[in-house]
């Protein structure tokens, strides 16, 4: 299995890394607090979860031992798939999650686009025992500068299309949340608004 990639950090999106590795280039699906954390870093090294189905083999990539285990804790919920666990971890922090799993707040979990009250409640139940275990920890970087509202929008719409969200559907909801009084100014936070419906 590989535990991890270190090289050179040849292209970053919010939704994806490529990660060269001796003239190999290994494509990763990433989280927003993971593409954050990468951000103007020409090397880095993500944590890797190599996830085989009958359809695909998926290669995750996480900053951090925390964030895989949380994603590996996700995954083994009935109902949570790959995707859905990304986009939790997209939507809030690691240290939010657990916090989240050991109050049971059901209403914070539902607060994520994908996530309905049974797989919230499920999530709370089958990781209730087993999320202490893994250490709080919250995962902080440097935020990168504002970009142009448009570039931010485009940045946004094509991470959430890749997401499988409907095109249409989310370059609307992306104009209402860059119509608001203090929309957000960075691209992860943009898509954090869209995914958590706010």
């Amino acid at each position: 299995m590989i535990s991890y990639l270190k090289g050179n950090i040849t292209v970053l999106e919010p939704t994806f890394a490529i990660v060269e590795c001796n003239g190999i280039g290994y494509e990763v699906k990433i989280s927003l607090i993971t593409f954050q954390l990468l951000r103007d870093q020409p090397n880095g090294q993500v944590f890797t979860y190599f996830q085989v189905r009958e359809d695909a083999q998926v290669l995750y990539g996480f900053y951090s031992i925390e964030e895989r285990r949380i994603f590996e804790l996700l995954l083994s919920v009935s109902g949570v798939g790959g995707n859905t666990a990304l986009m939790v971890l997209s939507s809030i922090s690691v240290q939010e999650i657990q916090e989240a799993i050991a109050r049971e707040n059901v209403k914070l979990l539902q607060s994520i686009k994908g996530i309905g009250a049974k797989t919230a409640g499920r999530i709370i139940l089958e990781l209730k025992d087993k999320v202490s275990s893994t250490g709080g920890v919250s995962l902080t970087g440097n935020v990168a500068s504002a970009s142009p509202k448009s570039q931010l929008k485009s940045d946004a719409l094509a991470a959430l299309v890749s997401l499988g969200f409907p095109k249409a559907l989310m370059e609307k909801r992306l104009d209402e949340i860059l119509n608001q009084q203090t929309p957000p100014e960075k691209v992860e936070d943009l898509i954090k608004a869209a995914l958590r419906g706010n």
